[in-house]
């Protein structure tokens, strides 16, 4: 059925459980499993407390550092499973553009991730970046709540 399987991670505790639901279904299916994580990029005129007293190069390690621990959880259980793996931190304005296109570029044909993460109000105001892959995306999206 899915021979390449895509799952987006914000570090929050139901994405990650989406991951590892993710893991199991690659193992499954004997599929190959790619993790992409998304910072938004350093703005210099910005709401995010960590832009307004960070310089963009602080900001930009901070984001990797954080970017690293959230795939790893991913390919720790990958490479339990047995599982081909890569992990991609992208820097994008709109996290659901960067899963789609990341999802597009790596031919995968299945995007997995959670019904919603860390954005909390915002995301109540803005539409949650989970419902925004589910419109744009052409390819199957397998949501965890």
């Amino acid at each position: 059925m899915f021979k390449h399987v895509l799952v987006a991670t914000d570090g929050s505790r139901l994405s990650e459980t989406a991951a590892l639901g993710a893991v199991q279904l690659a193992k499954s299916l004997s599929a190959r499993l790619t993790a992409v994580t998304s910072s938004t990029p350093f703005h210099v005129l910005a709401t995010d407390a960590v832009m307004l007293t960070d310089t963009e190069e602080v900001y930009t390690q901070h984001c990797k550092r954080q970017a690293e621990t959230y795939l790893r959880v991913i390919k720790t259980a990958a490479m339990s499973a047995g599982l081909s793996f890569e992990g991609i931190h992208l820097f994008h304005d709109h996290p659901y553009a960067a899963i789609i296109e990341t999802a597009n570029n790596k031919g995968c044909d299945v995007i997995c991730m959670a019904s919603h993460g860390r954005r909390g109000i915002s995301a109540l105001v803005l539409g949650s970046e989970t419902m925004k892959v589910l419109t744009h995306s052409k390819i199957p999206v397998l949501v965890w709540r």
